[in-house]
Formats: structure tokens, sequence, C-alpha cells
């Protein structure tokens, strides 16, 4: 059969139209591959910024109990909290009965310590600010000029507590179970209340954590590792730390500001 050139031109024409492009289908099946691969490669960049996060306020936290060591150790003292009008300065400057010990901030400014926001407070790598609270034992001796020296190291209970779970806790101790408890004597708790801070927490173990969207304001707090909101204490996500007082007392001494 022979072929004319007429013919021929619109054959290959024809082949052109069949073998070039991508059909509509084909085009939605690329878009659905490119858009699975781009949601995979994204879900662990977010989780690497998130874990980045946390290191960094981890960090940070240590760096603060440093310089509430240092603190101690040049004043005598613990310095009170912060309010959220205080501009960054303990309240009361100066010490003594603090006027938020359990649910204040940290006193960012009275310690020289950044980054910190326009309110003078303290913020971790989510900026939200850093929550400190401390003891109110003795009479206030940890937060007063002198009051510790004269209390005596022998005399001196620190009563915070702080434990690994909300469950059967009271306003002032873990519970009767001894594994609950991390810490009952610590003098200070410095805290984050993670990436979800200024959400109203949902279950017993945040919520036992003061907070903006919290009533609670006592002398126990939770700590242990992140838990999703089907864990059976609901979502955590707080970062809790604390200051022994053996540590504490041995700074001071070191520096010869006890006993």
């Amino acid at each position: 059969m022979t072929i004319s050139p007429r013919n021929e031109g619109m054959t290959m024409k024809s082949s052109y139209h069949k073998t070039s492009g991508f059909t509509l289908v084909e085009m939605a099946i690329v878009l659905v591959i490119v858009g699975l691969l781009l949601g995979g490669l994204l879900m662990p960049i977010a989780t690497q910024m998130e874990q980045k996060r946390i290191s960094e306020t981890e960090k940070y936290l240590e760096q603060i109990k440093e310089a509430l060591l240092g603190y101690a150790a040049a004043n005598g003292r613990l310095p009170c909290p912060a309010t959220a009008a205080s501009n960054g300065l303990e309240n009361p400057v100066g010490g003594g009965v603090c006027t938020n010990p359990y649910n204040g901030f940290l006193p960012a400014v009275t310690l020289g310590l950044s980054p910190i926001n326009n309110a003078g407070l303290a913020i971790d790598a989510w900026n939200n600010p850093i929550h400190y609270a401390v003891t109110t034992a003795n009479g206030s001796a940890f937060t007063t000029a002198g009051g510790m020296r004269a209390t005596g190291m022998g005399t001196l209970t620190p009563n915070l507590s702080v434990c690994a779970s909300a469950t059967a806790i009271t306003a002032t101790t873990c519970g009767g179970a001894a594994a609950n408890t991390r810490t009952s004597n610590a003098p200070v708790v410095i805290y984050s209340l993670g990436k979800n801070a200024g959400v109203a927490a949902t279950g017993i173990d945040e919520a036992a954590n003061p907070n903006p969207s919290s009533a609670n304001n006592d002398q126990v707090f939770i700590n242990h590792t992140p838990a999703t909101s089907t864990a059976a204490n609901g979502e955590f996500d707080d970062i809790v730390t604390w200051i022994s007082v053996n540590t504490l007392f041995s700074r001071m001494i070191a520096a010869g500001t006890l006993p």
C-alpha cells in the first residue's frame, strides 16, 4: 500500500498527538504522588522543628537554674517571682513575702536574663512566658534577706513537690504512693507550658501546673515525658525542672552566704 505525502503527514500528526503530553488522568496521578512525597517530607521537618524548640527550652531552663543559684549565692536568698504587671522584676522588689509564690513568672529583669518579651518576662522557644515558683516555707525565709542564715540549714524545710502524675495528688503532696514523688522538698520549680500554652488544659496532669487558663495555685507540680491527648491523664507537653535544696545549700556555702 502506498501512502501519499498528504496521508503520511496526517499519520505522523496523529501519532504525535497520541504519544506526546499527559492526559488529565495522568496529571492527576502525578499530582497525587507529588502531594504524598511532599507530605512525607514536611512531617519529619515539623517534628524536627518541634524537637529543636524543646531542646532550646530545656537548655534555657538549665541556664535559669544557674542564674538562680548565682543570685542566691550573691544575695543570701532566692528572688520572688515576677507578676504579669511587674515588668520582669521580682514582686515585691527586695524579696520577703512573695506576691505570687506558686503561679508567678521568672523575674528575668531581676536576674538579668534574656530573651524576654515586651513585658520583661523570660520566654521559651514558643515565645511563651516561663513560670517560676518558690517555696514559702519557714516564714518565707528562702526569699527574705538574711532569712535562710537566721533560720539555719538544719531547720529550713522547702516544700515544693514535683510528682510523676496528678492522680491522687493533694494541694500539698504527691499522694500516698512513694513512686509518684519526684521530689517533696524543692525550694524552686521552673517550667515552660510548652507549645499549647494559653490553651485550657484538657488533662489532669497539665491542669496541675498553674497557667493563665487554670485556677490551680498550689505547691504541687507535675513532670513527665510528653503524652498525647489519648493518654490516661490527657495531653502533656510541659517542661518542668527544679533545684535541689542540697544544690542550693552547696552553692551558698561555697559563696559564704551559708551557714
